[in-house]
């Protein structure tokens, strides 16, 4: 059966700022590695931009995933359109990486209507709030798959935090014990808002726990998009083929606050954060595509305003739209809502 992984078991791509340890991902050709770039810059653009517009009073509360973009962006770019992806609130924006408008992220934000979206229409499941819930949707609908004789997978996001909780395990051992075709993605920040993972767990990777349940566990660096490109795509082919699930854990440190209502000030180590902000993942693979002759100063400035203009466009439609109508909160609830509830 599978064992724990060493110490030395994280697996990376992107080498040294001068090149040593650079490596190519099999199967994956330059027009490839340019378009993780501009998934990188579009998921940068938008939380650097979502920040500027909570404080503006335009959008509510938001969860930052600044320096999370490299496990986004790698992962969904190694699966098909048919494959499934269920979000936790980090990966909010994920639907711009499946040709989601802004608009409709920025209004779920915004708390209108208009913010929600039919599953179907994007393979995208709801962006899911309460911890760990989404495990079990991805579980389930990837065991339909299978039952439906279909090839397609799921891939599920979750925090460090989310292995502690009853769903996650509940829904990888369903996974497992049905062999079902899901990759479970454990961006592990090392934090669960305050909680830091020491007080959470004592297992010394979180891709241990995959021991438990008989399935693979593998961990990567989580500010390398081509590591994490890499042993997602190998999951995925392993799923496909009837292996069953995998737990990947990206692992890396929370250098942003864990969201807009959030001070991190007064349990971080503020040098730790200033190191490991220096060590962001776009700028990383930045500099390993100019090492590579791919990528320069003029085609990095046309796909930083690409994705400026696009956030621009996106919050100007969203406030166009007309406010919601209140009758949608009694719709599906009361034949005739309380009297309390209405004005007048």
């Amino acid at each position: 059966m599978y064992a724990a992984l060493a110490d030395t078991d994280l697996g990376r791509v992107i080498g040294d700022d001068d090149g040593t340890g650079d490596r190519r991902v099999d199967g994956v050709d330059d027009a490839e590695l340019l378009a993780l770039y501009r998934s990188l810059v579009l998921l940068r653009t938008y939380d650097e931009r979502s920040v500027v517009y909570h404080s503006q009073g335009r959008i509510g509360t938001y969860a930052i995933f600044w320096n999370h973009e490299a496990i986004q962006a790698g992962a969904v770019h190694a699966l098909r359109d048919d494959d499934w992806i269920f979000p936790s609130y980090r990966e909010s924006a994920i639907g711009l990486l499946r040709g989601m408008p802004p608009t409709t992220i920025l209004q779920w934000w915004r708390g209108h209507p208009s913010g929600w979206w039919n599953p179907a229409d994007w393979n995208l499941g709801s962006i899911a709030v309460p911890i760990a819930t989404q495990v079990p949707h991805a579980a389930g609908l990837a065991w339909g798959k299978k039952l439906r004789g279909e090839d397609s997978c799921a891939l599920v996001f979750f925090g460090d935090g989310a292995t502690s909780e009853g769903a996650f395990h509940e829904g990888i051992n369903l996974a497992a014990v049905m062999n079902a075709p899901l990759v479970l993605m454990c961006n592990n920040n090392q934090w669960a808002i305050s909680t830091p993972i020491a007080a959470q767990t004592r297992a010394r990777a979180l891709a241990d726990k995959a021991v438990g349940y008989g399935i693979p566990g593998v961990r990567v660096d989580g500010l390398d998009v081509l590591a994490v490109h890499e042993a997602t795509r190998d999951a995925v082919d392993r799923a496909r083929a009837g292996g069953g699930p995998t737990l990947i854990e990206a692992l890396h440190y929370r250098a942003a606050p864990h969201g807009t209502a959030d001070d991190p000030r007064a349990y971080v180590d503020s040098a730790r954060v200033a190191e490991e902000r220096g060590r962001e993942c776009v700028g990383r693979y930045e500099r390993y595509l100019r090492r590579a002759g791919l990528l320069d100063d003029a085609l990095v400035a046309e796909i930083k305003d690409a994705a400026l203009q696009a956030m621009r466009e996106g919050i100007t439609a969203a406030e166009a739209e007309a406010p919601a109508d209140p009758e949608l909160l009694f719709a599906n609830a009361y034949v005739g809502p309380p009297g309390n509830m209405r004005n007048g």
